[in-house]
């Protein structure tokens, strides 16, 4: 089932991980897919794999946190193909530390990332979708969003700011048409995560290996996440079975939320 074709879909954070997974779900579903990332040729790379499933890709350098960039970048994708129907705010990383040891510097270069990269992003969609009267926004929060773990006050402030965001411009698209939505995943099988694994694993004088196991033992499916399963979720909050569906904080964490 093709859901996208004519549609234009604009992803952060496409060089990898669920971003990547969401830029090849999008083209195997025949939307034309802008690919918006730091990490070049990474994100090449995506726009590569979304052009040999047969529709058209760009790989634009966009830097999250830089307004005039994230200006530039929908520029870009609007003198391309002239409009946006769905954005894809992917891009974040992870800086956990014990409480007492996060520097200012971490916990604003954290900030800036996570939650002013989604807020830059959305605020130059945002008029695009106006004048479309339609589009839908999604915007990708953490289980650490709703709920916490020690070592990890700087994400999940950025992933909490992300949800409260969310409800906002939902309240300011639902006039037009369009809608903004949050995706909370648990656990997912990205570098990300792994290189998370590493270190907070380390924190608790576990392995990688070790403290993703004992992440997957935390839900009730007693397994992690794959990148295409929050791409799969991501795809039907752009599709036309989502329109009545916004600023909703979905959770998709394998039913951890309960245990």
């Amino acid at each position: 089932m093709k859901r996208f074709v004519d549609q234009v879909v604009v992803i952060t954070g496409a060089a990898h991980g669920i971003g990547e997974a969401c830029a090849l779900r999008f083209a195997e579903e025949g939307a034309a897919v802008a690919c918006l990332d730091l990490a070049e040729e990474a994100n090449e790379g995506t726009a590569v794999s979304c052009r040999n499933v047969g529709v058209e890709a760009l790989a634009v350098m966009c830097d999250v946190t830089d307004d005039k960039g994230v200006k530039t970048a929908v520029s870009t994708v609007l003198k391309k193909w002239g409009r946006i129907d769905t954005l894809v705010a992917s891009a974040g990383i992870y800086t956990g530390s014990p409480l007492t040891d996060v520097s200012r510097r971490q916990w604003q270069r954290t900030l800036d990332v996570n939650l002013t990269g989604v807020f830059l992003t959305n605020q130059a969609v945002a008029p695009v979708m106006m004048a479309q009267h339609s589009g839908s926004i999604i915007n990708l929060s953490s289980m650490a969003g709703k709920t916490s773990w020690p070592a990890s006050a700087e994400y999940s402030a950025s992933k909490s700011g992300v949800i409260g965001l969310t409800r906002s411009v939902a309240m300011e698209l639902a006039p037009y048409g369009a809608t903004a939505n949050a995706v909370c995943p648990g656990n997912t099988l990205t570098d990300m995560v792994r290189g998370v694994a590493g270190r907070v694993g380390a924190l608790d004088g576990m392995t990688g290996e070790e403290w993703l196991q004992m992440r997957a033992n935390d839900c009730p499916m007693k397994r992690l996440a794959e990148p295409w399963e929050i791409a799969g979720v991501i795809a039907f909050l752009a599709s036309a079975d989502s329109r009545y569906l916004t600023g909703q904080a979905i959770e998709v964490d394998g039913g951890m939320i309960m245990s």
